[in-house]
């Protein structure tokens, strides 16, 4: 028999083609929305439900330099990368707060040079102002790369720290 004359009944043709439309006319088939599913690829284990957001080109997660300092910043929280998940978002361009929070349960999340419009956030505001929305801790500050050289900025991301920690 020749591929070509092969017929399937509409059965096995759902069966095969579960995330895509099929005939619509006959009744024993059953339509399935094609099912989105992010794989998120996070450093970390978000123990604490602690979201750090960045966005580098360079690397999977973030670079060794940085790294560095972010876990110096969470030992003096008392955290460590068990606690938290690093998330590149420039990894995820289509990805928006709602799926990452959803994803994550996140009650607290640092946004570290990531504009809380560019994840489509209802709410906006500026860097180094500790923000409460539904729920969630927000804390939006320039790169790492940018924090770590200036004593200033680095001052100001302790005195936020401090205040979601109550350290």
């Amino acid at each position: 028999m020749d591929l070509n004359q092969l017929k399937l009944s509409p059965h096995t043709l759902t069966a095969l083609y579960k995330n895509l439309l099929v005939n619509v006319n006959d009744p024993g088939c059953a339509i399935e929305k094609p099912v989105e599913k992010t794989s998120w690829k996070f450093l970390g284990e978000n123990r604490r439900n602690i979201l750090i957001a960045v966005d580098y080109t360079e690397t999977m997660h973030i670079p060794d330099e940085q790294l560095h300092f972010l876990i110096n910043l969470l030992t003096a929280c008392k955290l460590n990368l068990g606690d938290v998940a690093v998330l590149n978002i420039h990894r995820y361009p289509a990805a928006d707060l709602a799926s990452i929070l959803s994803f994550f349960k996140s009650k607290i999340v640092f946004l570290f040079g990531v504009e809380p419009t560019a994840l489509s956030s209802p709410i906006s505001f500026p860097h180094f102002q500790v923000q409460e929305f539904s729920g969630t801790t927000y804390l939006f500050s320039p790169h790492l790369t940018e924090i770590e050289h200036d004593k200033i900025l680095k001052s100001k991301l302790w005195v936020c720290i401090r205040r979601i920690f109550n350290l």
